[in-house]
Protein backbone atom coordinates (compact mmCIF):
# COMPACT_ATOMS: atom_id res chain seq x y z
CA UNK A 1 0.00 0.00 0.00
CA UNK A 2 1.50 3.34 -0.97
CA UNK A 3 1.44 6.25 1.42
CA UNK A 4 0.40 9.73 0.41
CA UNK A 5 2.46 11.28 3.20
CA UNK A 6 5.57 13.24 2.34
CA UNK A 7 8.73 11.82 3.88
CA UNK A 8 10.00 13.51 7.01
CA UNK A 9 13.48 15.03 6.94
CA UNK A 10 14.58 14.07 10.45
CA UNK A 11 12.71 12.02 12.98
CA UNK A 12 13.97 12.00 16.57
CA UNK A 13 15.24 8.59 17.59
CA UNK A 14 15.93 7.39 14.05
CA UNK A 15 19.50 8.56 13.51
CA UNK A 16 20.96 5.20 14.51
CA UNK A 17 18.28 2.58 15.07
CA UNK A 18 19.37 -0.74 16.52
CA UNK A 19 17.12 -2.51 14.01
CA UNK A 20 16.41 -1.75 10.38
CA UNK A 21 13.31 -1.27 8.30
CA UNK A 22 13.90 -4.69 6.73
CA UNK A 23 12.45 -5.96 10.02
CA UNK A 24 9.39 -3.72 10.33
CA UNK A 25 7.92 -5.36 13.43
CA UNK A 26 11.25 -5.10 15.23
CA UNK A 27 11.25 -1.43 14.19
CA UNK A 28 7.71 -0.98 15.55
CA UNK A 29 8.82 -2.49 18.86
CA UNK A 30 11.91 -0.25 18.87
CA UNK A 31 9.53 2.69 18.47
CA UNK A 32 7.67 1.46 21.54
CA UNK A 33 10.97 1.45 23.44
CA UNK A 34 11.50 5.07 22.41
CA UNK A 35 7.96 5.92 23.54
CA UNK A 36 8.73 4.37 26.92
CA UNK A 37 12.05 6.23 27.18
CA UNK A 38 10.35 9.51 26.30
CA UNK A 39 7.61 8.91 28.86
CA UNK A 40 10.34 8.17 31.43
CA UNK A 41 11.97 11.48 30.45
CA UNK A 42 8.60 13.17 31.03
CA UNK A 43 8.47 11.61 34.51
CA UNK A 44 11.99 12.82 35.29
CA UNK A 45 11.07 16.26 33.97
CA UNK A 46 8.05 16.41 36.25
CA UNK A 47 10.17 15.51 39.27
CA UNK A 48 12.87 17.98 38.26
CA UNK A 49 10.33 20.79 37.96
CA UNK A 50 8.90 19.93 41.39
CA UNK A 51 12.36 19.94 42.98
CA UNK A 52 14.28 22.59 41.02
CA UNK A 53 11.77 24.54 38.99
CA UNK A 54 11.62 25.35 35.31
CA UNK A 55 15.31 25.85 34.54
CA UNK A 56 17.05 25.40 31.18
CA UNK A 57 17.44 21.64 31.77
CA UNK A 58 13.70 21.35 32.28
CA UNK A 59 12.97 23.40 29.16
CA UNK A 60 15.31 21.21 27.08
CA UNK A 61 13.69 18.02 28.39
CA UNK A 62 10.26 19.46 27.58
CA UNK A 63 11.48 20.28 24.04
CA UNK A 64 12.67 16.68 23.64
CA UNK A 65 9.33 15.27 24.80
CA UNK A 66 7.44 17.65 22.50
CA UNK A 67 9.62 16.77 19.51
CA UNK A 68 9.16 13.03 19.97
CA UNK A 69 5.40 13.05 20.40
CA UNK A 70 4.87 15.74 17.74
CA UNK A 71 6.99 14.05 15.05
CA UNK A 72 7.92 10.40 15.62
CA UNK A 73 4.87 9.05 17.46
CA UNK A 74 2.41 10.06 14.71
CA UNK A 75 4.55 8.26 12.12
CA UNK A 76 4.51 5.14 14.27
CA UNK A 77 0.72 5.28 14.55
CA UNK A 78 0.50 5.75 10.78
CA UNK A 79 2.61 2.61 10.29
CA UNK A 80 0.13 0.63 12.37
CA UNK A 81 -2.93 2.19 10.73
CA UNK A 82 -1.60 1.41 7.25
CA UNK A 83 0.09 -1.96 7.70
CA UNK A 84 -1.04 -3.76 10.85
CA UNK A 85 -4.63 -2.88 11.64
CA UNK A 86 -6.23 -3.29 8.16
CA UNK A 87 -4.75 -6.77 7.81
CA UNK A 88 -6.10 -7.85 11.18
CA UNK A 89 -9.51 -6.31 10.56
CA UNK A 90 -9.76 -8.15 7.25
CA UNK A 91 -8.36 -11.55 8.19
CA UNK A 92 -8.30 -12.11 11.95
CA UNK A 93 -10.89 -13.66 14.25
CA UNK A 94 -13.57 -11.49 15.84
CA UNK A 95 -11.75 -11.24 19.18
CA UNK A 96 -8.71 -9.77 17.42
CA UNK A 97 -10.87 -7.42 15.33
CA UNK A 98 -12.42 -6.13 18.56
CA UNK A 99 -8.95 -5.55 20.01
CA UNK A 100 -7.86 -3.71 16.85
CA UNK A 101 -10.90 -1.45 17.02
CA UNK A 102 -9.91 -0.60 20.60
CA UNK A 103 -6.32 0.07 19.51
CA UNK A 104 -7.60 2.35 16.75
CA UNK A 105 -9.70 4.23 19.31
CA UNK A 106 -6.60 4.48 21.49
CA UNK A 107 -4.86 6.29 18.63
CA UNK A 108 -7.72 8.79 18.45
CA UNK A 109 -7.67 9.24 22.22
CA UNK A 110 -3.87 9.58 22.26
CA UNK A 111 -4.07 12.42 19.75
CA UNK A 112 -6.57 14.21 22.00
CA UNK A 113 -4.56 13.43 25.15
CA UNK A 114 -1.38 14.71 23.52
CA UNK A 115 -3.06 17.89 22.27
CA UNK A 116 -3.96 18.65 25.89
CA UNK A 117 -0.70 17.40 27.46
CA UNK A 118 1.54 19.37 25.11
CA UNK A 119 0.03 22.71 26.21
CA UNK A 120 1.73 22.83 29.64
CA UNK A 121 4.96 21.48 28.15
CA UNK A 122 4.97 24.22 25.53
CA UNK A 123 4.16 26.79 28.22
CA UNK A 124 7.15 25.56 30.22
CA UNK A 125 9.43 25.81 27.17
CA UNK A 126 8.24 29.37 26.52
CA UNK A 127 8.75 30.41 30.15
CA UNK A 128 5.05 30.99 30.75
CA UNK A 129 4.87 28.64 33.75
CA UNK A 130 7.27 27.64 36.51
CA UNK A 131 5.60 24.35 37.42
CA UNK A 132 2.87 21.95 36.38
CA UNK A 133 -0.65 22.22 37.76
CA UNK A 134 -2.52 19.25 39.22
CA UNK A 135 -4.60 19.09 36.04
CA UNK A 136 -1.42 18.98 33.90
CA UNK A 137 -0.02 16.22 36.10
CA UNK A 138 -3.28 14.27 35.64
CA UNK A 139 -3.05 14.74 31.85
CA UNK A 140 0.50 13.38 31.85
CA UNK A 141 -0.56 10.39 33.96
CA UNK A 142 -3.49 9.57 31.66
CA UNK A 143 -1.33 9.91 28.55
CA UNK A 144 1.36 7.59 29.94
CA UNK A 145 -1.13 5.01 31.23
CA UNK A 146 -2.93 4.83 27.89
CA UNK A 147 0.38 4.28 26.08
CA UNK A 148 1.45 1.55 28.50
CA UNK A 149 -1.75 -0.44 27.99
CA UNK A 150 -1.70 0.16 24.24
CA UNK A 151 1.88 -1.05 23.84
CA UNK A 152 1.17 -4.13 25.95
CA UNK A 153 -1.73 -5.23 23.71
CA UNK A 154 0.06 -4.46 20.47
CA UNK A 155 3.23 -6.35 21.32
CA UNK A 156 1.58 -9.36 22.93
CA UNK A 157 -1.44 -9.77 20.67
CA UNK A 158 -1.73 -7.58 17.57
CA UNK A 159 1.84 -7.73 16.27
CA UNK A 160 2.23 -11.52 16.56
CA UNK A 161 -1.14 -12.04 14.86
CA UNK A 162 -0.28 -9.67 12.00
CA UNK A 163 3.19 -11.12 11.55
CA UNK A 164 1.65 -14.58 11.25
CA UNK A 165 -0.63 -13.35 8.44
CA UNK A 166 1.91 -11.35 6.42
CA UNK A 167 3.67 -12.76 3.37
CA UNK A 168 7.43 -12.04 3.21
CA UNK A 169 7.04 -9.78 0.14
CA UNK A 170 4.36 -7.72 1.89
CA UNK A 171 6.56 -7.49 4.97
CA UNK A 172 9.39 -6.15 2.78
CA UNK A 173 7.14 -3.50 1.21
CA UNK A 174 5.94 -2.53 4.68
CA UNK A 175 9.52 -1.82 5.76
CA UNK A 176 10.24 0.13 2.57
CA UNK A 177 7.16 2.31 3.06
CA UNK A 178 8.01 2.92 6.72
CA UNK A 179 11.53 4.04 5.74
CA UNK A 180 10.20 6.25 2.94
CA UNK A 181 7.78 8.07 5.25
CA UNK A 182 10.73 8.95 7.47
CA UNK A 183 13.12 9.83 4.67
CA UNK A 184 15.40 7.11 6.05
CA UNK A 185 17.55 4.56 4.21
CA UNK A 186 16.12 1.03 4.17
CA UNK A 187 18.64 -0.68 6.44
Amino acid sequence: MASTSAPARHVPGFSAPAVGFKEPFAMLEACHERVQRTLALLDRLREHVRQQGADESARQAARDVLRYFDVAAPLHHEDEELHVFPLLLAQAAQEMRTLVQRLQQDHVDMVADWAAARVPLQALVQGEIEGFSESAEALFDRFAARYASHIHHEERQAYPAALHLLEPAVLGRMGQEMAHRRGAPER
